[in-house]
């Protein structure tokens, strides 16, 4: 009796999915889905309820660092399925590892119930990187999960890790076309002069690479460091291809400017909720503007 019941309560609510549908209908469709990173629970709950508001579909990014602060890939994975349930979410959602270190943390996620996984070999020589990427798509493919790789070296920060000139690191496209072909990836992260956190200057996108890259591979591409890019960027990286934008630090920034307004404002405000609420409203506003920029409003 309490397995069927069991049963009946899994179907409440949409289960996880992988990226892989959600891509390539990104691609057909010429928009993009936002990659929105989790780093606690308010930003969790904006970002599903701004993609059931918008009709949106989703991916949730979690690093590992980000995982850690918030107590672990089950926790993170058993928090967004109670949301979703809760807030009664009829769009697809992905869980995606972001910026998987090594096989072990990818495989650590899956188990954990993560839809997508990164593997971010972009630091090791080609070969390397084909020969890591190529074990975690053989272990997720099995279990119906999603794999991005990278190649090139996306500058700025991401978590723990500096990159100084992206111009440098930038993507060789015959090499994005072995490692895509040798590993089937479902998509793929060249590093095409966007930069984790903010920009100093003017972004400036490799677009021929780009469009060689697309042309080449054929697979939904991935843009890292979106916030900053201009909406006419935005939209030829999408013409061209790009079928994910990751945005992290715009919701970062957003957030922390309400807190501090809010705390500004009332100097003896203790209650985190009385801050951290208007902080959650704050995200749930600027997700909606990116998923209308990305044109993936009523694609869900």
């Amino acid at each position: 009796m309490f397995e069927g019941m069991h049963k009946t309560r899994r179907i409440l609510h949409m289960p996880l999915v992988s990226m892989t549908d959600m891509l390539n209908k990104a691609v057909e469709g010429k928009y993009a889905v936002g990659q929105f990173n989790l780093n606690n629970l308010e930003f969790t709950q904006a970002i599903l309820q701004a993609a059931e508001e918008e009709k949106s579909p989703v991916i949730l990014g979690v690093s590992e660092g980000a995982a850690r602060y918030m107590g672990g890939f089950k926790l993170v994975v058993a928090i967004v399925q109670a949301l979703m349930e809760e807030y009664k979410i009829t769009v697809p959602v992905a869980i995606h590892l972001d910026h998987g270190s090594s096989f072990e943390k990818c495989v650590e996620a899956i188990h954990a119930g993560f839809t997508s996984v990164m593997i971010d070999g972009s630091h090791y020589p080609l070969e390397e990187n084909i020969a890591l990427t190529k074990r975690v798509v053989d272990v997720a493919h099995a279990l119906g999960v999603s794999v991005e790789a990278e190649l090139g070296r996306i500058g700025g920060q991401e978590d723990d890790l500096i990159v100084q000139d992206a111009e440098a690191a930038y993507a060789i496209p015959a090499e994005c076309d072995k490692l895509v072909r040798e590993t089937g990836v479902d998509c793929f992260a060249p590093a095409l002069g966007s930069v984790h956190g903010p920009y100093k200057g003017e972004p400036n996108l490799g677009f021929d690479r780009m469009e060689e890259v697309m042309k080449l591979t054929g697979v939904p591409l991935v843009l890292h460091g979106g916030t900053g890019i201009p909406t006419k960027d935005i939209q030829r990286a999408i013409s061209l291809g790009t079928a994910k934008i990751n945005v992290n630090t715009e919701n970062q920034i957003a957030s922390a400017k309400t807190v501090r307004e809010v705390l500004d404002a009332k100097p003896d405000l203790y209650d985190p909720r009385k801050y951290l609420g208007p902080a959650r409203d704050t995200i749930k506003e600027t997700v909606k503007g990116k998923m209308r920029e990305f044109g993936s409003s009523n694609k869900a």
